[in-house]
């Protein structure tokens, strides 16, 4: 199930514009943190025209839930050095979404001037962006409306692979720290994290691919403890 959640929307034409795209698309759970309009301004009805539903039932949060998958939008592009702003383009987005729909999946926009802070993006398991001219930053109901159109073309089709959930996620990202922190310094090792964090979220693996993965890291982290009793005991002998 999948959530568009827009953070400090700004302007009650654009929230109204967004519930028209969702209801264009057949997308009903709305999520908004921290609005920075007034919901209820006339201004956002008229523009939601037959979506006012989707308006009246959005739901209003100080912060974002819990979620199997957090996806966050950005109109800010970063390189291999900048994990949070490393993007995949909609259509790579849609085809791993595809694989986890089944799942409880945020899809997050921020405020219209400034775009999602870091944050917010320190907690999506990948981002989007969406490929622009020179002008890079899209209107906010028109970026909705593009990655929205790219679900709907995909809604119908059936997923038979079990994906891998928020539970096999934490799992994974304990298992993976405790490893980590044997090797590397603290600095490193918030690095290493959050990558390893985006790298299982881009996955979007499978249950059985989760199991596996985690079988491997358990078989490491039990080698390691091993060796360090060997060397304990071995300096304990002299």
């Amino acid at each position: 199930m999948i959530s568009v959640v827009l953070v400090g929307v700004e302007s009650p034409e654009n929230l109204g514009a967004v519930c028209r795209v969702m209801k264009n698309f057949e997308f009903s759970n709305l999520i908004l943190i921290n609005p920075q309009c007034d919901i209820k301004d006339i201004k956002a009805e008229i523009v939601s025209r037959h979506a006012v539903d989707v308006l009246k039932h959005a739901k209003i949060m100080k912060r974002l839930g819990k979620f199997d998958y957090i996806i966050g939008t950005t109109a800010k592009l970063g390189g291999d050095y900048n994990i949070r702003r490393t993007p995949l383009t909609p259509e790579e987005a849609v085809n791993k979404i595809n694989r986890i729909i089944d799942k409880k999946i945020a899809l997050v926009f921020g405020p219209e001037s400034v775009g999602l802070s870091n944050r917010f993006l320190d907690k999506c398991d990948f981002v989007i962006n969406i490929p622009s001219g020179d002008y890079g930053t899209l209107n906010l109901s028109h970026a909705v409306a593009i990655i929205l159109y790219e679900l709907f073309k995909r809604k119908k089709r059936k997923v038979k692979i079990e994906p891998a959930g928020l539970v096999e996620k934490k799992v994974l990202e304990k298992k993976f720290n405790r490893i980590a922190e044997n090797l590397f310094s603290k600095e490193r090792f918030n690095i290493e994290k959050q990558m390893w964090k985006r790298l299982v979220g881009k996955a979007t693996l499978s249950k059985r691919e989760a199991f596996t993965l985690l079988g491997f890291l358990t078989k490491v982290e039990n080698e390691m403890n091993l060796n360090k009793n060997k060397k304990q005991r071995k300096s304990k002998g002299r």
